[in-house]
């Protein structure tokens, strides 16, 4: 008879407890502790039934040989880049983001070139083969090698994949999916863990490159706990604002490249459209003459970005001043206030301050740091920062302008796009040249404001 028990298990890191905490144990996250029924019966593991002839035998490593490997072409250069150059057969890939980002988007369209020469499984747990084909037209997707499937249990799509063998799976959406062994509902920690893993070890074995779409919950992360970014591959997420039409594809986990790359598409009414020049879409619609807003050089990866960056001073109605980042981290904004009121004597202790990275654009960089002091202070004092200007630089807590890494790719591109006038740290100059373009070395808050106005 089987032994029933209930488990704790944290929906953030998949912590598991006997009883139930306000805080786990493991992460600290607060009230993430779900009750779920656990099957405690004991089965004869399938490993004893294995003779030792089967087990796995070590090699040495100078014996592998990889000159058969390739990877798969997208037809997407933005995705390619992202990935690393392409797909690697046998990798299992994460695809997550808000609700309506674009995911099962991008998928869909990709069907469309790989299907030329690949045979797709396209298996859904949320859309009907009817609303997939209805999808499949608005995009353009006629591939006749696009095999949709329409399926919850796990074990029925394992079972179809080593049947059919296609060259690629898309699995929409994991939290849909469910082992019929667990008694707890799809989506839940252990579900999203176990069909995961039985995903995994098909792609593994059948050496099948498999894309899964993920779920975001409302902190912003993969859900279906941080377990399941362990298990994959490559995790890649879409970010943007759903009401604008920029989306930017970043890649947290890579396996098989680097994680520092991003892809930029538009949202347009026939599908997700690449972005060949992020540049001058960001910089599309920048207001002249307007205090409050500067332009800077962020370097996603390989790839320097122009970026508009505004910033809003104005007086308080309360007592205590408001801040607010979009796009921007918040704890970075509130050092470069009390770098500017203690360092550069502009004060903002009475002002709601608000910051704005134009183009739904997220920047962890701290080159960024002297653009969104000019763009406060230009606000503050209501005096426009030159038009023509491109600034960037770190600051640090002595309010010192520290020097910046790729700042000759930063230059070009800046001079690329007709910008006249670059504001760089001081001690970037002497390994920066530039003919088109006056280039203005500052070593303070101070002397770069008085260069940009």
């Amino acid at each position: 008879m089987a032994k029933i028990k209930s488990v704790y298990i944290c929906s953030e890191c998949g912590h598991e407890s006997p009883k139930w905490y306000g805080k786990c144990p493991s992460c600290g996250e607060w009230n993430t502790m779900n009750e779920e029924i656990k099957d405690t019966s004991k089965t004869a593991p399938a490993a004893k039934a294995r003779t030792h002839a089967a087990y796995a035998k070590p090699c040495s490593i100078n014996e592998i040989t990889t000159e058969d490997e390739h990877r798969y072409d997208t037809g997407c250069h933005e995705l390619n880049r992202v990935l690393g150059g392409g797909i690697v057969k046998g990798s299992l890939i994460l695809l997550g983001g808000d609700p309506g980002i674009g995911k099962s988007t991008v998928l869909m369209q990709i069907c469309q070139f790989m299907g030329d020469s690949l045979r797709i499984l396209y298996v859904s747990g949320e859309e009907s083969k009817r609303q997939l084909k209805l999808r499949a037209i608005r995009l353009g997707v006629t591939s006749p090698n696009l095999l949709v499937m329409t399926e919850t249990d796990v074990e029925v799509v394992c079972e179809q994949i080593k049947n059919v063998k296609p060259d690629l799976v898309m699995i929409d959406s994991i939290q849909t999916m469910n082992l019929t062994e667990l008694n707890s509902s799809p989506g839940s920690v252990t579900q999203v863990r176990e069909c995961t893993n039985m995903l995994m070890r098909t792609a593994k074995g059948l050496d099948i490159p498999m894309f899964v779409v993920g779920h975001v919950n409302k902190e912003g992360s993969i859900a279906g706990p941080k377990v399941l970014e362990h298990i994959v591959d490559t995790v890649l997420h879409f970010e943007g604002d759903k009401q604008m039409a920029c989306r930017i594809l970043r890649a947290v986990k890579n396996r098989y490249g680097s994680t520092n790359e991003i892809g930029v598409f538009e949202m347009t009414d026939k599908g997700l459209r690449e972005v060949d020049n992020p540049s001058v879409m960001l910089l599309s619609g920048r207001p002249t003459n307007v205090s409050g807003t500067c332009v800077t050089c962020t370097v996603e990866g390989s790839r320097p970005i122009l970026a508009e960056t505004q910033g809003l001073a104005t007086q308080s109605g309360y007592g205590n001043a408001r801040r607010m980042a979009t796009g921007y981290d918040y704890n970075r904004l509130s050092m470069l206030l009390a770098v500017l009121e203690k360092r550069a004597g502009y004060f903002f202790s009475n002002s709601d301050t608000y910051i704005n990275i134009v183009g739904g654009l997220r920047v962890d960089e701290p080159a960024i740091d002297l653009s969104i002091a000019m763009a406060l202070i230009s606000s503050l004092k209501d005096t426009p920062v030159n038009e023509k200007a491109v600034v960037f630089g770190e600051i640090g807590l002595a309010g010192e302008i520290r020097a910046v890494s790729q700042a000759q790719m930063r230059v070009n591109e800046a001079v690329r796009l007709g910008f006249e006038r670059i504001v760089l740290p001081y001690h970037n100059l002497k390994g920066v040249t530039c003919a088109d373009a006056e280039l203005i070395g500052v070593k303070n808050i101070r002397e770069a404001f008085e260069a940009v106005s």
